[in-house]
């Protein structure tokens, strides 16, 4: 079997909810990630990409019809070029990635690009079918931004509450403080404003529309001004809006292929996807599966956490990522040093391709062997990857 390694990534800006990429199609958004990711591969023929794998959480509005085909057409690719889309909600471009790297090692294909978009600001409400024709009462329209929506009442109670109960109970549970949950909060802004400054995005990060920059970075957030927002979920809890990941916009992807298909592609790898791991808890647990599906990636690879230079782990809730992060051990410095979701933002489709294309440039940045990318997900899940930087920039750390 063939190794399966990430030659490039790119991605779009991520952009508030109904900020400046609200005006963009999400069928459009992935067709901008697609192109920008292929223009860092000039010498490859887009004729020889043998799949391309796409992640989406909705699709109920235009996502839908398999986008990840649509993004193919609407990038001008060969009609030759096909694709599929996947959905495992937030994990769905982690998700997608997986199954490309699973393409790669079976001898399917040499060159997959995989990648995921989210417009969580154009996502449609929906009506149900009536049971009978011409009802005589009132319908009502149910978002499909975020979060459970038409639930069977045969799903226990317990499994359905919102995402930000879920982490409420999950508080609870390891009893991690608002003041923590506060200052690593502040700490994703923090870093993600230095990443950009320093221009560490800058090669990642395509404009799109008129906006350049991850739009919901606020620099100068702090603990204090964190401490006096009102808690979104419970009269007396701990989880707000300054501590959670917003609603996004946005779109990424990432070109990867065997070792054999260098010289096709026209670039040396930088990542090899060295092992995977995938789990599944309680619903209303989901914070918390990131914990051993990392750990099942680790196994994988043949390491283990002292070996980790760097984890990139999605910050969905700041209390679901510092729960992960206590649970394996890590120093907290090597997680998310580029900024995580809470700053960046969280268009659900698009994380995962955000986290392996941040992670292998870290690795390669702080001369690093191995890292981890891991993301929780929503109705019970996680998704894991371990990724050994192949570049000539390894060394110490």
């Amino acid at each position: 079997m063939s190794d399966a390694y990430l030659y490039a990534a790119a991605r779009t800006p991520f952009g508030r909810f109904g900020g400046a990429l609200a005006g963009v199609r999400p069928d459009d958004l992935a067709a901008a990630a697609l192109t920008g990711v292929l223009a860092k591969a000039p010498g490859l023929d887009p004729a020889a990409i043998g799949d391309v794998v796409w992640g989406n959480a909705n699709g109920a509005g235009e996502d839908n019809r398999n986008v990840g085909r649509m993004a193919v057409l609407l990038a001008g690719l060969p009609v030759s070029v096909p694709a599929t889309t996947v959905n495992r909600l937030c994990g769905s471009s982690l998700d997608a990635a997986v199954v490309a790297s699973r393409t790669l090692e079976s001898g399917d294909a040499d060159v997959v690009v995989a990648g995921g978009v989210e417009s969580m600001s154009r996502a449609p409400w929906v009506l149900p079918k009536p049971d009978r024709a011409f009802p005589a009462r009132d319908v009502t329209a149910v978002s499909t931004t975020l979060g459970w929506r038409l639930v069977n009442p045969a799903m226990p109670k317990e499994w359905t509450v919102s995402l930000g109960e879920c982490n409420e109970q999950l508080q609870e549970e390891f009893s991690i403080s608002r003041e923590r949950q506060d200052a690593f909060a502040a700490r994703s802004h923090r870093l993600a404003a230095a990443a950009w400054d320093e221009g560490f995005y800058d090669d990642l990060v395509l404009p799109v529309e008129d906006l350049a920059r991850d739009e919901g970075i606020r620099p100068g957030t702090d603990p204090g001004r964190l401490a006096a927002l009102k808690p979104s979920f419970r009269p007396d809890g701990t989880i707000t809006a300054g501590n959670a990941s917003p609603l996004s916009d946005g779109a990424s992807a990432v070109l990867l292929g065997t070792g054999e298909a260098a010289g096709r592609i026209g670039l040396a790898p930088v990542a090899r996807i060295a092992g995977r791991g995938v789990h599944a808890v309680e619903p209303q647990r989901f914070g918390f599966a990131p914990v051993e599906a990392a750990e099942r990636a680790l196994r994988r690879a043949g390491i283990g956490w002292g070996d980790v230079g760097a984890v990139e782990l999605n910050e969905a809730f700041a209390v679901q990522s510092l729960a992960c992060v206590d649970a394996w051990g890590v120093d907290p410095e090597i997680v998310n040093t580029r900024g995580g979701a809470i700053a960046l933002g969280h268009p659900l489709g698009a994380s995962g391709g955000r986290l392996l294309g941040t992670l292998a440039k870290v690795l390669r940045e702080r001369r690093e062997r191995w890292g981890v990318a891991a993301i929780c997900i929503g109705v019970g899940q996680a998704l894991a990857v371990v990724l050994e930087n192949v570049s000539d920039e390894v060394g110490q750390g």
